[in-house]
């Protein structure tokens, strides 16, 4: 659907059931949830659709082997229990992935075998594979490019992979095609608690990024699910500015992902360091092609849009790698780098540092005014969390009470075509699913632009996936970026024709090339895609 004819669509509605606003994964599983039961949703983001965190993940569906080591067997036994149902849900974007942990010392196989065992039990059904003790042998057969010195053997357990950013068009996606009106580049500058004698109510102001029309949608209930930036839209409904709050619900942490050649690593099995010379833990993980490096869990308080590494961040990720790598990897060598802001649940009295002991567990809160605000959380328990935004919009009476449970069988837009899928190759068609056909109806369906995107996909992308520029081309409905920012700029001129044929008012070419430069490394720290 054209933009123009989304904007109308806005306003054609005098009042919402639910408006949602962030379009991540949090907020979207929010609004499928909520118009699978019935409801009239509206769901407003102020960039694209997860361009923030949600894009920007280390690709992981995992019930968190080191939760073990917190003995939250709970939350491990919920988020095991909810990566299966996402495997089920998106086959086309999501699949099981074997780990190794490589073992220098006789103690460590059987160490984590134990813990990882007991991650076995926690799945139960839900299991994806056994754990096993490997030999020196099947270690270096499952990762070619670790470490040979001293090596023993390693630990093999499985846990899930996905494409994040495309699971979040495929959620946003079923959304609108269940009813729910989606709106990305839709800034919620204001929202006020209306009262009348009929029902109380809530009018939001929406601001459009390229017009800069204001327009005012009204709703009964509202949810903010905008990430780490949650306490910037609870301020403004409070007329104060974040500093201001009494409690603040985020302590944002960083986590910085460096891409190169799967060639270091060779094979299709991910790798995991349990613990570098510093004490925190270290992935190789094959996707989409490519190597990831990562990941580095630094506090921050500042929240820009487009976040950069640290030096030190870089230097940890570099160096550890280099050790736990057959070459060392230098910073010649990286592709890309991105950087996703964790909204990790702030507690009461926090103290300076330590991101790595706060909870991942979501939080939802209602505010003075009736705004409701969830943070916290992972991608792998988007559903649940969603679930548990709408339990307490009933118990607020915000909402009538409906019966849910729906996501758990509801497959996502694109599944079901059966096939087998891999995230380890270079992205392909497969990406799309059953839509694939649609795809290639498009005009340009033989016309490759760089890294297996034609000229048809980027027309879909316009047409079916809200994209409206280069960047939500290159970065999210295609990983370029992500995978080789020297090629993503390479082919985003190219992009930028197809987009303004297609009626896009600004593919905003130049900043894209910008972000380019930044993404990759060269003299200087590199910039998050």
């Amino acid at each position: 659907m054209k933009r123009a004819a989304l904007l109308e669509s806005l306003s054609r509605q005098s009042v919402y059931d639910l408006a949602v606003v962030g379009g991540g994964a949090t907020g979207l599983g929010v609004a499928l949830d909520a118009v699978l039961r019935g409801f009239s949703v509206v769901l407003l983001e102020s960039h694209d659709f997860g361009s923030g965190t949600s894009s920007r993940s280390t690709k992981l569906l995992h019930g968190g082997v080191r939760y073990l080591a917190q003995g939250n067997l709970s939350l491990v036994r919920e988020a095991l229990a909810e990566r299966g149902t996402v495997l089920r849900l998106a086959p086309h974007l999501a699949q099981p992935l074997s780990f190794v942990m490589p073992a220098y010392h006789w103690w460590q196989s059987p160490f984590y075998g134990i813990g990882l065992k007991l991650y076995d039990l926690l799945a139960g059904a839900a299991g994806l594979g056994r754990t096993e003790l490997l030999s020196r042998e099947r270690t270096l057969a499952s990762l070619p490019g670790v470490n040979p010195q001293n090596l023993l053997g390693g630990v093999r357990y499985w846990d899930g992979q996905f494409d994040d950013a495309r699971l979040v068009l495929a959620l946003g996606r079923t959304a609108e095609a269940a009813g729910a009106v989606l709106m990305n580049y839709s800034k919620v500058t204001a929202v006020r608690r209306q009262a009348d004698s009929a029902a109380a109510r809530f009018e939001l102001d929406v601001r459009d990024h390229f017009s800069g029309e204001v327009r005012t949608v009204a709703a009964r209930c509202v949810v903010n699910a905008t990430g780490v930036w949650v306490d910037e839209l609870r301020a403004a409904t409070q007329g104060q500015v974040p500093q201001t709050l009494v409690h603040r619900m985020v302590s944002p942490s960083q986590g910085v992902h460096v891409v190169v050649d799967q060639t270091f690593l060779g094979g299709d099995t991910a790798l995991l360091v349990p613990k570098t010379r510093d004490g925190r833990v270290l992935f190789a993980v094959p996707w989409l092609g490519k190597l990831v490096l990562g990941t580095t869990d630094t506090p921050r308080q500042d929240l820009p849009r487009d976040p950069e590494p640290f030096q030190e961040e870089l230097d940890f990720i570099l160096s550890e790698a280099s050790l736990a790598l057959n070459r060392p990897v230098g910073r010649e060598d990286v592709r890309s780098v991105w950087v996703g802001l964790r909204p990790l649940v702030a507690p009461a009295r926090q103290a300076e540092g330590a991101t790595k002991t706060l909870s991942r567990e979501h939080t939802i809160v209602t505010g003075p005014n009736g705004l409701v605000t969830v943070t916290g959380g992972k991608w792998t328990t988007y559903r649940a969390m969603a679930e548990d935004v709408l339990e307490r919009c009933f118990d607020e009476r915000l909402l009538p009470r409906k019966p849910g449970g729906l996501t758990e069988h509801h497959a996502l837009l694109g599944a079901g075509s059966g096939q087998p899928i891999s995230l380890h190759v270079a992205p392909g068609l497969h990406l799309y699913g059953t839509e694939a056909q649609r795809v290639t109806a498009c005009p340009g369906a033989e016309t490759e632009l760089g890294m297996g995107l034609t000229e048809a996909m980027v027309r879909f992308a316009v047409r079916e996936e809200f994209a409206q520029t280069v960047e939500d081309v290159l970065a999210r409905r295609w990983r370029s970026l992500f995978l080789d920012a020297a090629a993503a700029a390479a082919m985003a001129p190219s992009v930028a024709s197809i987009l303004l044929d297609e009626g896009c008012a600004n593919p905003e070419l130049d900043a894209f090339l910008s972000l380019c430069r930044r993404s990759k490394l060269s003299s200087a720290v590199g910039c998050a895609s």
